[in-house]
């Protein structure tokens, strides 16, 4: 099994859109994916149709240490869902539990998902306490990265947070970049682009997903890029990220 974290401190860079996108492709490629909201604004389920959120998901995983297999859905075939649940935020201002508390989602999950090919954690923009917990839960992250230099900065300091958990993790957390929201006509994507393929280069996936309507038009009719638009460029570039990240040998 592999745990993805998607995860960037900076809002706007395209998380949600990525995981409800990647699981699809990796389970349209035979693989069992589970997605886990960890934003507590709960977008996830709606950008897969559930408009009505569940009130119960990994909050009561975390919080109340119900079993995992009583708050997951099936959404589509060899894809399910644990949500966010109404309490998720109450997550964030644990003070009880010292660095224990860091540590909810990792002890929640053992023995949990085993049949599971993939997981993917959808994390909130922030790098607390949430972010933590996927960040020790996870045997790999992807830092969605869209075309603009304040985004550059989100990674920067996501991964400065990555390496200041590195010491208290098994091993370290290999890290993989999405460049997201791109623009290829523009000036300062092109320049962004630059920058990760010059120092990011092993870690960089090298289909970037362009900017596109047929994208922004999925979360609003809870359909995924290959429901909404199966023969489009921007199903091609989701398609191409699983095949690349199944590739990627996480070590």
């Amino acid at each position: 099994m592999r745990r993805i974290a998607l995860i960037n401190q900076k809002g706007g860079v395209g998380k949600t859109t990525i995981t409800t996108n990647l699981g699809h492709a990796l389970a349209l490629a035979g693989h069992r994916v589970t997605v886990i909201d960890l934003d507590p604004q709960g977008q996830l389920a709606s950008s897969y149709g559930i408009f009505r959120a569940p009130a119960k998901g990994i909050d009561q995983v975390m919080l109340e240490a119900q079993d995992p297999a009583s708050v997951k859905q099936g959404i589509r075939d060899m894809l399910t869902l644990i949500p966010a649940g109404d309490c998720l935020q109450e997550i964030e201002h644990l003070h009880d539990g010292g660095a224990s508390r860091a540590q909810l989602l990792k002890q929640a999950l053992d023995g949990a998902l085993d049949d599971q090919a993939f997981v993917l954690f959808d994390c909130p923009p922030s790098s607390g306490l949430l972010v933590a917990n996927a960040i020790f839960a996870a045997d790999e992250a992807l830092i969605p990265v869209s075309g603009d230099h304040m985004s550059l900065n989100g990674l920067a300091k996501m991964m400065l947070t990555i390496k200041k958990f590195e010491p208290y993790l098994s091993k370290p957390l290999p890290t993989w970049i999405a460049l997201n929201r791109y623009f290829p006509r523009r000036r300062l994507c092109k320049e962004v682009s630059e920058k990760l393929k010059r120092h990011f280069s092993d870690q960089l996936i090298h289909t970037p997903i362009r900017e596109a309507a047929v994208i922004a038009e999925c979360p609003g009719i809870g359909r995924t890029i290959f429901e909404y638009k199966p023969g489009s460029q921007s199903a091609k570039e989701f398609q191409s990220l699983a095949t690349e990240l199944l590739a990627r040998d996480p070590g």
